[in-house]
């Protein structure tokens, strides 16, 4: 016969490691979590940039105006090849790659800036880098004055 007391011994045998393989599965569970929040947030941040750096390209390349059309005062366009080889030398002076076009009126110049983010955690699941892609544009204006504050 099988005292009570060697029972509970053998009871608690079973349930040896049991918290181990918990403990185990909830941290692997947490860096995921951790990894998924901080390689989300870099690619955040990452994007934030390549909006930024395609709104400078962009500016920049509007500043190349047609100066024949202006000086006639014919109209305040860019001009194609100026404005598309300055945005594309900013991005180039920033070490950004992207893509420049310019709107049939030239009035409109857009700037699509694109880019990775190499990952830090995701990298262990097989992720090694995510796409990044900025985008801006930047419209021509001329004789837009203020609006009339009620005075």
């Amino acid at each position: 016969m099988i005292s009570p007391m060697s029972r509970l011994r053998r009871m608690r045998r079973h349930d040896e490691g049991g918290v181990t393989v918990f403990v185990a599965v909830c941290v692997v569970a947490l860096i995921g979590i951790i990894g998924v929040a901080v390689d989300g947030g870099s690619k955040m941040r990452a994007t934030e940039r390549a909006d930024y750096i395609a709104g400078e390209a962009a500016r920049a390349g509007g500043q190349a105006i047609d100066p024949a059309q202006a000086i006639s005062g014919a109209a305040i366009v860019a001009d194609p090849q100026d404005a598309q080889a300055a945005a594309q030398a900013y991005l180039r002076s920033v070490g950004a790659s992207g893509t420049v076009s310019l709107s049939g009126d030239g009035k409109t110049l857009t700037v699509t800036v694109t880019s990775s983010y190499d990952t830090k955690f995701l990298s262990v699941v097989g992720i090694g880098s995510l796409a990044v892609t900025g985008q801006d544009t930047a419209t021509l204006l001329h004789g837009v004055t203020a609006p009339d504050e009620g005075n």
